[in-house]
């Protein structure tokens, strides 16, 4: 690589910097790293700890702000550093850190290009942890196998991206797979980005459960719903409830098999059914089933919602069984593809494995352009 390769370069960086501190400064981040560190000074006040609601208040507000904040003060400072490198290496005719410092170029442009994706969630719940509950469709036991294998794909993407997960349910089949799961990920921004998941998955595959070895077609549905707060508003009359109790049948230790630990609550005008049986407590299954319900009456008062908004200005949304956002193929090929996006992705075995950044972003940029 000659010297004029190395100036391109130069300019590359010199031009993603340019494009970073723009949006830095769009996005208002200086504003808001000066409140972080007025917030932060508060803090060392002798009196802090003396109001506790004020100091959760700040202590929530300082978080939410080196959420916001850091990310974008670290990345630019790397770019900054990289080109200082940049610089003095050209000086002294230093191939060996020129080399080094453009193998980075590609994972500074990945880097802006997520954060300026991630300025998209910036709706009410997109900060949020996520409920994701697996659904298969028909198809017995292979479309069941199918939906233990999206469940692990989202638990494997929550694990690649620092995210912690808490089993909430998990139903296994008659001879495999689950016939139903929910786990709470939590995390920074987890339901903005997994909301993208929403919908019908497509499995397309010679099926390991035919002796005749047949290709078929499975699906299987993804909810994603945000967990909301202790004080959202939501009323649940107990009145309204059904709750029952039952034996666990997913992991856990021996217990799942000797006591009614699980809980399934039933809330009777809306038809909703949450369970819980990740606790050894049937005190605590309880607790958390009627957490998980007041996240899906939250989300069904959100959709009724913004369907009498789409009916204003008429529109209709198609939200049936058929209509799936992506199709994971392995033969005759293999190929994932997102049928919103156009995405694409040759290596099925990555994608299932947690591989699944690429997608979102891309669904991110289409709804980014069209907002």
């Amino acid at each position: 690589m000659d010297d004029k390769d190395y100036k391109e370069y130069q300019k590359e960086l010199a031009a993603l910097n340019e494009s970073a501190v723009e949006l830095y400064n769009s996005i208002n981040i200086p504003s808001l790293r000066d409140r972080l560190i007025m917030l932060e000074n508060e803090t060392l006040k002798d009196n802090f700890w003396k109001d506790k609601e004020k100091t959760a208040t700040i202590n929530q507000d300082i978080s939410k702000l080196k959420k916001k904040v850091e990310p974008w003060e670290k990345f630019l400072a790397e770019i900054r550093d990289a080109q200082e490198l940049m610089g003095m290496a050209m000086s002294e005719n230093d191939t060996d850190v020129m080399s080094d410092v453009v193998t980075k170029i590609e994972t500074f442009k990945k880097r802006f290009d997520e954060l300026e994706t991630i300025e998209l969630l910036s709706g009410e719940d997109d900060s949020s942890n996520a409920f994701v509950t697996i659904h298969p469709g028909a198809g017995g036991t292979e479309s069941q196998d199918w939906a233990s294998m999206l469940f692990r794909m989202y638990v494997r993407w929550a694990e690649n991206n620092n995210c912690a997960i808490d089993i909430i349910d998990y139903t296994p089949g008659e001879e495999a797979g689950i016939k139903s799961a929910t786990a709470l990920i939590r995390g920074q921004y987890v339901y903005g980005l997994l909301k993208c998941e929403k919908g019908i998955h497509r499995l397309v595959r010679i099926s390991p459960f035919d002796t005749n070895k047949r290709r078929h077609t499975s699906f299987a549905s993804v909810e994603v719903i945000p967990e909301v707060a202790e004080d959202i508003d939501i009323e649940i009359n107990e009145s309204e409830l059904r709750i029952d109790t039952y034996r666990a049948s997913g992991a856990g230790g021996q217990h799942v098999n000797r006591t009614d630990s699980a809980v399934r609550i039933t809330h009777i005008p809306t038809g909703i059914v949450v369970q819980c049986q990740n606790e050894r407590s049937q005190h605590k299954n309880k607790a958390f089933a009627m957490k998980v319900l007041k996240a899906r009456l939250y989300e069904l008062r959100r959709k009724e919602m913004e369907e009498k908004k789409l009916e204003k200005i008429g529109e209709k949304k198609d939200i049936s069984w058929g209509n799936q956002i992506r199709s994971y193929v392995f033969q005759p090929y293999t190929l994932v593809k997102d049928h919103r996006t156009g995405e694409e992705m040759g290596s099925v075995e990555y994608v299932l494995d947690g591989d699944i950044n690429k997608f979102i972003y891309a669904y991110l940029k289409i709804l980014r352009k069209n907002n």
